[in-house]
């Protein structure tokens, strides 16, 4: 039971975490600062390096940009979306995909869920329907922990707390399938992989969300099925997918004292995978 098929690579992880101990002991040996090894340390070169590496990989959306514009290209070439447009606002990362049936839909780029980002969203008045997608590149972060923290801690907590409909989800980039993070979807089967540009994926993880926020009056919703989410099925045929490995989330709602509560289920093949204690909210 898993609250998304894959699992971080423990070899990779664990490479990840010699090296990083080779970075901290011998950086002193890179590069041509002058420093000897004390005042190399001590100077704060090495940390402010660090920072600015690490803040140019979360910053940058261009390679997601990029992916996301290969997969939305493919799909209208192959008649499954009418046409896509990236929006005008450029503090946003926002796509507008006209559908077959003439509805519109959203789409909201995030990187890892696990993020504070995954909570600033905003469900534009004139979308049928508004998914949110998680391009997570990092082959260091757990992809468990990370959907789990975004479809429950973060996005249900909004959801409910500012009255904001998700239809919903999916976790999916161009790191899926590769050697750091194997997909089981396609073990033994690499003809569900498909070539988009410069890259080969699997089907994308899929999650579909209650068509109304949880309330007083719908204290317990359920997810609405694949076909009434346009968008969410055109990936899922496009991409290969089997209904069996789509996931439903279903939210319910309770008022403890002067607490609301809510509890987090995902289904997926008719199996619940992972569900939450009773919790209060708590935006993050």
């Amino acid at each position: 039971m898993s609250v998304i098929p894959c699992e971080q690579n423990s070899d990779l992880r664990a490479q990840i975490e010699r090296f990083a101990e080779v970075l901290k002991t011998e950086a002193h040996r890179l590069g041509d600062h002058g420093l000897d090894e004390r005042d190399f340390y001590n100077s704060g070169l090495f940390r402010g390096a660090v920072e600015r590496v690490r803040g140019q990989f979360s910053a940058t959306m261009r390679a997601k940009r990029e992916f996301v514009q290969h997969v939305l290209n493919h799909m209208e070439d192959e008649d499954f979306i009418a046409g896509w447009d990236l929006t005008e606002d450029s503090s946003r990362n926002d796509y507008r995909v006209r559908l077959p049936s003439g509805r519109t839909a959203v789409i909201d780029l995030k990187g890892c869920l696990d993020g504070n980002n995954t909570n600033i969203f905003e469900r534009p008045a004139d979308a049928d329907e508004f998914v949110i997608w998680s391009i997570c590149t990092n082959l260091g972060a757990d992809p468990r922990r990370n959907a789990w923290s975004g479809i429950h801690t973060r996005l249900s907590a909004d959801i409910i707390s500012r009255n904001q409909r998700v239809d919903g989800l999916i976790v999916w980039d161009m790191v899926c399938g590769t050697i750091g993070r194997p997909c089981p979807k396609i073990a033994g089967d690499e003809a569900r992989l498909t070539d988009i540009g410069p890259f080969r994926v699997p089907p994308a993880c899929i999650y579909l969300f209650p068509s109304v926020v949880p309330s007083s009056a719908a204290a317990n919703v359920s997810a609405q099925p694949l076909e009434a989410v346009e968008l969410l099925s055109a990936f899922h045929r496009c991409f290969k997918g089997n209904d069996t490995e789509l996931n439903h989330v279903d939210f319910e709602l309770r008022q403890g004292g002067s607490d609301l509560m809510r509890r987090t289920t995902i289904r997926r093949a008719g199996v619940v995978q992972k569900v939450s204690d009773m919790v209060p909210i708590r935006r993050v």
